[in-house]
C-alpha cells in the first residue's frame, strides 16, 4: 500500500510539473496574489479581451464544488494552476486551462462553512506552497500534491492563537482573508469577535518554512508601549470584556520599500465603548509597518473611538499618483463611510487635506464620545450620507412610504450620530460605503474604481435586562450573544441576511448547533469563550428544553464582570414592506475617481432590481459584495451584484458592453490570467448571501476559437 501511495504521489507532481514554467514573476499578466499583485490593484496588462470582442465571450469550462454555498474567494493562478476555496473550505487545485481538478485538500477534516477569500503561494526552486487557513489552524500545503507540509508547524499547520497573549488561546480566531507573502514570512489577517470578550488583534509574521511567530505588532498596545495611554487601561490586552483591532481585510504591501500596509478593524465591543475611553489606538488606523521586523513607520487613524464599526473594510491600494507636478508613491484607503483617504505612501501625509469636524455627543450614561472626526475636504463622498437626505429621499417605489416617512423623521440622521436609545439611520450602512471586495486601481495613471451599497441601516441601544431574573441562563446567554443578529425572540431578519432560530431542532441537530456555536458559520463568528455549562444551556434555549434555571443560579461565570450596561438592538436595513431599501435609488454604485485630482471621472448605477425592471423602471442599482478587475486596455470587469450577472463597463466612460447570468450570484472578484495559449476571466458563484440562491461553480470565460 506504501508503494502505491508513493507512485501515486510521484504521478501526481510529474503531472503538476508540466504546469510550471520558469520565468520571473510579472504582478499585471499574471493572477498570482490574491487581487491580482501585492499592491492589491485588482488590475491587468492583459490584452486579449477588448472593447470590441468582449461580446464573444462565452464559458470556457465550469468547475462544480461539492459543497453549495457563499464563495467569497478571489482564486489565484500560478501558471496553469487554478487554486481556490470551496465554502465549506476545502483547497482545491484545477487545471486552469479545463476546469479539471488536479487535487482537493480537507475531505478528512470537519467539515466548516465559513467565508474565505481565498489563499497565499509561496515558492523558492520546486518548493511551492499554498497556504490558507480552516478555524484557528493555518496550513502550509505542497502546491504540486495539496498534501500537507509536515515540517511546518505540528503535521503542516499552526493555530493562530499561538502568537497571541495566552487570554486568547480559547478564543474566537480566524482568518477569512489570505496572508500577505513577503520574503519568507506570511503575515496573517484574523477575524476575530466583535463583541464582548473578543481576543486583541495583533498582526502576526510567520515563518513560511517551520510556522514559528516572526514578529507581531501589538494593536492593543501592552502595558508602557506607545498608544496605550488611549486607552484608560494600561492592562487593556488582558481586559476580559476589550478586544479585537485587528486586521481582517487584508493588507497591501510595497516590496520595494520594503512596507506593509495594514488597515485595522474596530475596538471591540461594538457600539458601547465606555470601558474604553480614548481615542483607542491603533483601532480604525491605516499603519505602515517595516515588513522585516512589523516595525511601525507611522499611521492614521480613520474613526476616533469607534462607535459605529466604521472600520476600513478593503485592503489600501498602492498607486502612482501626479501632484504639484511631481509623481508620487501613494497608498489609498477606501471605507465603509464613503470616504477615501490618499497618503504619501513613505511618510504618511495626506495628499488632500483632512479636517477635523465636530461630532454630535453621545446621551449614554458612561459613553465619551470623541469630540471630533476626520473628513477628508477631497475627494468627494462617494456614497450619499445620512445628514444630507431629506423626505424626498424616501423611495417612490415604496407601498408604506408613509410609515417609512415617520420612521425617518423619527430617526437621528446627523453624520456620526451616537449609538442612543432611540434609532439613528446609518447611511452608508454596516457593511458600507465601500465594502470588503475593495476598489480597483490603475496604478500606474492614479485611477480607483470603486463599487459601493448605498443600503440604510438602523442603529439603536437599549438599556441591557440580561440580568432580569425572570430570564434562564439560557436566555441570558442567547442575549447576550446572539440576539443582536438573531433577534430576542429568536425570529432572525431574512432581509439582513440572518436566519431564524425558531424550530431549529427540526433543522439541525445537536452536535452541529454546538459545533455552530462553537465555530462559528459564514458571517456569524463562533463563540468558544461561552462557559461550558452555559452553553449546554443556550443549547436547552435554543432547542426548548430550558430548565428554567434563573440567572442569579449561575455563580462560577464572570457574568458580572461581562455585563454592559447597554445592548445593540441588531443589525436591522432601513427597508420598504417589499424587501426593497427604503430610500431613492441607486441603490448600489460604480465610480471612476481621478486621484491625481480628487475629481470623478463617472458614476453608474451597478446591478438590476428585476421587479422593477419588468414594470419598465430605469436601472437603480443593487447591494454588491465584491470587487471589480481593470485592464489597461479599457475594461472593468465586475460581478458582485445581487441579481446575479457578471458585467464589463468600458473603464474610461462606464458604459456597458457585455453581461452574462451567472448560476448563481457571484459575491467575488473576478481573476484574469492567461495559460495555454489563451485569456481567461473566472469568478466563483457561490451565491446565498442577501436571500440568493446558494451556488458551487467556479466558471471561466474565454473568446470563441
Amino acid at each position: 500500500m506504501r508503494l502505491l501511495s508513493l507512485l501515486a504521489t510521484f504521478i501526481i507532481i510529474t503531472q503538476c510539473n508540466k504546469f510550471y514554467h520558469s520565468g520571473g514573476e510579472n504582478h499585471f499578466t499574471e493572477w498570482k496574489h490574491y487581487l491580482g499583485d501585492p499592491g492589491r490593484s485588482h488590475y491587468s496588462k492583459l490584452s486579449e479581451f477588448t472593447s470590441k470582442n468582449i461580446k464573444s465571450l462565452k464559458v470556457a469550462w465550469e468547475y462544480e464544488s461539492k459543497d453549495y454555498g457563499q464563495m467569497q474567494m478571489n482564486p489565484i493562478v500560478v501558471d496553469t494552476l487554478l487554486y481556490g476555496v470551496s465554502s465549506a473550505l476545502r483547497v482545491f487545485a484545477l487545471d486552469a486551462r479545463s476546469g479539471e481538478e488536479v487535487w482537493v485538500f480537507g475531505d478528512t477534516l470537519k467539515t466548516l462553512f465559513s467565508t474565505s477569500r481565498g489563499v497565499s503561494y509561496w515558492e523558492s526552486g520546486n518548493d511551492r506552497r499554498i497556504f490558507y487557513t480552516k478555524g484557528a489552524d493555518l496550513w502550509a500545503l505542497n502546491a504540486h500534491t495539496g498534501q500537507p507540509i509536515l515540517s511546518f508547524g505540528k503535521g503542516g499547520k499552526i493555530d493562530l492563537r499561538s502568537g497571541l497573549p495566552a487570554s486568547a488561546r480559547d478564543k474566537f480566531v480566524i482568518s477569512s482573508t489570505p496572508g500577505t507573502i513577503y520574503k519568507n514570512l506570511i503575515i496573517m489577517p484574523l477575524r476575530l469577535s466583535e463583541g464582548v470578550g473578543a481576543a486583541p488583534g495583533d498582526v502576526m509574521a510567520f515563518d513560511v518554512i517551520t510556522g514559528e511567530l516572526a514578529w507581531s505588532f501589538h494593536t492593543l498596545p501592552r502595558n508602557g508601549e506607545p498608544g496605550i495611554e488611549t486607552w484608560g487601561d494600561p492592562n487593556i490586552s488582558e481586559s476580559p470584556i476589550v478586544g479585537a483591532a485587528n486586521n481582517w481585510a487584508g493588507m497591501a504591501l510595497d516590496q520595494k520599500r520594503e512596507i506593509l500596509y495594514v488597515p485595522t478593524g474596530s475596538a471591540a465591543p461594538d457600539f458601547y465603548g465606555a470601558l474604553r475611553p480614548g481615542k483607542n489606538l491603533y483601532s480604525n488606523c491605516l499603519l505602515a509597518l517595516n515588513a522585516n521586523t512589523g516595525k511601525l513607520l507611522w499611521y492614521y487613524q480613520f474613526i476616533h473611538h469607534d462607535l459605529w464599526d466604521r472600520d476600513p473594510p478593503a485592503p489600501p491600494n498602492l498607486i502612482t499618483v501626479k501632484h504639484g507636478g511631481k509623481k508620487i508613491a501613494a497608498v489609498a484607503q477606501v471605507t465603509k463611510q464613503g470616504y477615501v483617504f490618499v497618503f504619501n505612501r513613505e511618510t504618511g501625509q495626506p495628499l488632500f487635506d483632512i479636517k477635523e469636524e465636530a461630532v454630535p455627543e453621545s446621551e449614554l450614561p458612561g459613553e465619551q464620545t470623541w469630540p471630533t472626526q476626520p473628513i477628508p475636504v477631497k475627494p468627494a463622498r462617494f456614497a450619499r450620507q445620512s445628514d444630507k437626505l431629506t423626505i424626498k429621499d424616501i423611495s417612490p417605489f415604496a407601498p408604506n412610504r408613509d410609515s417609512l416617512i415617520t420612521l425617518f423623521k423619527q430617526s437621528d440622521k446627523r453624520n456620526f450620530a451616537p449609538p442612543s436609545l432611540k434609532p439613528a439611520l446609518l447611511l452608508p450602512g454596516y457593511d458600507g460605503g465601500a465594502e470588503w471586495g475593495g476598489a480597483a486601481a490603475d496604478p500606474d495613471k492614479g485611477i480607483l474604481y470603486i463599487n459601493s451599497n448605498e443600503m440604510a441601516w438602523l442603529l439603536q441601544m437599549k438599556i441591557n435586562d440580561d440580568k432580569d431574573e425572570k430570564l434562564t441562563v439560557g436566555e441570558r446567554v442567547y442575549r447576550q450573544n446572539c440576539a443582536v443578529c438573531h433577534m430576542t425572540n429568536r425570529s432572525g431578519s431574512q432581509a439582513s441576511g440572518y436566519p431564524s432560530l425558531l424550530a431549529i431542532k427540526t433543522r439541525l441537530t445537536e452536535k452541529k448547533i454546538h459545533n455552530i456555536i462553537m465555530q462559528g458559520k459564514g458571517i456569524m463568528p463562533g463563540f468558544p469563550q461561552i462557559p461550558e455549562k452555559n452553553r449546554q444551556e443556550l443549547m436547552s434555549f435554543l432547542t426548548d428544553k430550558s430548565d428554567n434555571k434563573k440567572v442569579k443560579e449561575i455563580t462560577e461565570t464572570k457574568s458580572k464582570e461581562l455585563y454592559m450596561p447597554f445592548q445593540h438592538m441588531g443589525y436591522t436595513k432601513f427597508l420598504d414592506q417589499n424587501g426593497l431599501p427604503a430610500i431613492s435609488p441607486p441603490w448600489g454604485t460604480l465610480q471612476a475617481l481621478d486621484l491625481n485630482t480628487g475629481e470623478y471621472l463617472w458614476k453608474v448605477p451597478l446591478g438590476e432590481t428585476e421587479s422593477l425592471r419588468e414594470l419598465g423602471q430605469p436601472t437603480t442599482g443593487t447591494e454588491n459584495y465584491g470587487g471589480a478587475v481593470v485592464t489597461e486596455n479599457g475594461l472593468l470587469f465586475i460581478a458582485a451584484t445581487k441579481d446575479g450577472y457578471i458585467r464589463a463597463f468600458d473603464r474610461d466612460s462606464g458604459k456597458l458592453l457585455w453581461e452574462f447570468k451567472l448560476p448563481a450570484a457571484a459575491f467575488a472578484t473576478p481573476a484574469l490570467y492567461y495559460a495555454g495559449g489563451k485569456q481567461y476571466l473566472t469568478i466563483a458563484c457561490g451565491g446565498e448571501k442577501l436571500g440568493t440562491i446558494k451556488g458551487n461553480k467556479i466558471i471561466a470565460f474565454a473568446l470563441e476559437d
